[in-house]
């Protein structure tokens, strides 16, 4: 993403999200609690739009996606989305679902470390959301459901034929995109969806004392290992090879890595800049 802007100024305030900034962490919070984080259209929308400011801006280092109350986010709000999806044209169509693949590319695409603190229902959308993260900390309460067959729709939604075998691979992707049967937190943590799994009530702690790790950490770094992280899964190993070769040869001319070796000499923690 391009820190060059036009006209566009940042948002002052974000109407579907709470959003709070501590020195590098982001902390993005879905706070609809009584639906259980359910998503409308706007919030998808105000996703997209933060996460593209953000990575234009260059001030988060790292992010914490979690949600209030219950749960993390039980997904498309049945009666704000799905009710009015029926009516609509495939015009409009196309333009909804194009928007909620754009805020799984945006998190994909951040130059910063995502974070999911999961907790309750992570489903449809919501565990789409998760998946997209670079770190999902989850504590025994969560349960991911890939409910998107359950309505009659397609399991590849959002990204998430593409996204899950990459994660659990192609035999528990089928079984969990073509069935839509609840994965509790245990099973999560044994296929490989969940980073880590805390004690109950301490996966946005956890969550939060991560994104502080990362953001605290040597940022220029984490950001091009996400970006070789996605743009390999896709690339031959010479070509992989190749990309990495010319990675580090930028790396080796940055501000970072000139620090640590001279921490390293001067027998002192690196003071990293992300530059």
């Amino acid at each position: 993403m391009s820190p060059f802007t036009g006209s566009a100024r940042s948002t002052d305030q974000w109407h579907h999200l709470d959003v709070e900034r501590d020195d590098g962490v982001v902390t993005v919070t879905l706070n609809r609690p009584h639906r259980l984080n359910a998503l409308t259209f706007e919030a998808y929308a105000d996703l997209r739009d933060l996460l593209a400011e953000l990575a234009r801006e260059r001030s988060a280092r790292a992010l914490v996606l979690g949600g209030r109350g219950r749960s993390f986010c039980s997904g498309g709000d049945v009666e704000e989305i799905i009710g009015a999806t029926l009516g609509a044209d495939t015009a409009r169509l196309l333009d909804f679902n194009r928007m909620t693949g754009q805020v799984v590319r945006a998190i994909r695409e951040a130059p910063f470390p995502v974070v999911a603190a999961l907790h309750g229902a992570a489903a449809g959308a919501g565990a789409v959301l998760a998946l997209a993260a670079d770190f999902r900390v989850a504590d025994p309460s969560t349960r991911f459901s890939f409910l998107f067959t359950r309505v009659g729709l397609s399991g590849g939604d959002m990204g998430a034929a593409y996204l899950l075998p990459r994660v659990v691979g192609l035999g528990h992707a089928t079984r969990l995109l073509m069935l839509g049967d609840p994965v509790p937190a245990d099973e999560a943590e044994r296929i490989g969806l969940i980073s880590r799994l805390t004690p109950h009530g301490e996966a946005d702690a956890a969550a939060g004392a991560l994104a502080r790790r990362l953001a605290d950490g040597p940022a220029l770094a984490h950001a091009q290992t996400k970006a070789l992280l996605t743009a390999e899964l896709d690339l031959p190993l010479a070509a992989a090879v190749e990309l990495d070769a010319a990675t580090q040869a930028l790396l080796m001319h940055s501000a970072d890595y000139a620090e640590f070796h001279a921490a390293f000499t001067g027998k002192r923690p690196p003071v990293w800049r992300g530059r």
